[in-house]
């Protein structure tokens, strides 16, 4: 299952937890493991705190700090820095199912990491029953 993301800035955390729980609700599985997957080397995904949304926005600053705009990067396409920070989040989530649900936590939401935007991204989500 696949569904689009159009992200709208340079370098953002887009909270897709409503269409992963639409995909998982669709599959049928009650229990097993939900993988969300980011088809793009500059973009990730990552399971966070959704309630307030400063904790995404100083995560983007620190990663910015790790792999700052002006550090001579070799590769020519000017997008160094959004494949760093793309390595560093990861391409993918596991998230367990329990009675037909995503497992998250409390405050816990999933989100597609752009860092090369804005653009538009293919997420895929996969169920697997148990």
């Amino acid at each position: 299952m696949e569904f689009e993301v159009r992200t709208r800035a340079r370098r953002q955390f887009v909270d897709i937890t409503p269409q992963v729980i639409e995909k998982v609700q669709a599959s049928g599985v009650r229990s097993g493991l939900c993988v969300v997957y980011v088809r793009h080397t500059t973009a990730g995904v990552t399971v966070n705190e959704n309630a307030d949304p400063t904790v995404a926005s100083d995560i983007l600053r620190r990663l910015e700090a790790l792999a700052p705009d002006d550090a001579g990067y070799a590769h020519l396409e000017g997008n160094s820095p959004a494949h760093i920070m793309a390595t560093l989040v990861g391409s993918s989530a596991t998230i367990p199912v329990v009675d037909g649900r995503l497992a998250l936590g409390r405050w816990q939401g999933v989100f597609l990491t752009e860092f090369d935007g804005p653009r538009t991204r293919k997420v895929s989500v996969t169920v697997v029953g148990t």
